[in-house]
């Protein structure tokens, strides 16, 4: 039986797993929202982009999951994060040039793209913690 020091060590990944699952089917249950911030200077359709990081989503939160494939998981969720910080910025950008969009909301925006840090840094620690 694990020990709750065990159980701890792979927390990050298990609320990385939760987080990218849950993002990754809303990337297919309400892609409108992710289409409108696939940045502009990407060639082909938005809902390409949109699907395509769904599924990267859900692959890495199945990857993050599994114990046998949690360090790969880590890895992959800290590109994915970096990856995706384009989109997150072109959110930022798109919201702050809005006057459709509420002072919260665009600080909201804002704040999201510090968020990339703890995110990259809690997938290292779930590749770091992995067995």
């Amino acid at each position: 039986m694990p020990s709750n020091r065990d159980r701890s060590g792979q927390a990050p990944a298990i609320r990385l797993a939760a987080l990218l699952f849950g993002s990754g089917i809303l990337h297919f249950a309400k892609p409108q929202p992710f289409d409108a911030i696939v940045p502009a200077a990407l060639p082909g359709r938005a809902r390409t982009y949109t699907y395509v990081s769904g599924v990267a989503e859900l692959a890495t939160a199945a990857a993050l999951a599994v114990p046998r494939t949690r360090r790969l998981g880590g890895a992959l969720a800290a590109a994915l994060f970096v990856a995706v910080f384009p989109a997150n910025v072109q959110m930022a950008v798109s919201w702050l040039r809005s006057d459709r969009v509420s002072a919260p909301a665009k600080a909201a925006a804002v704040a999201r793209l510090a968020l990339q840090i703890p995110l990259v840094t809690q997938a290292l620690k779930a590749r770091r913690n992995a067995r």
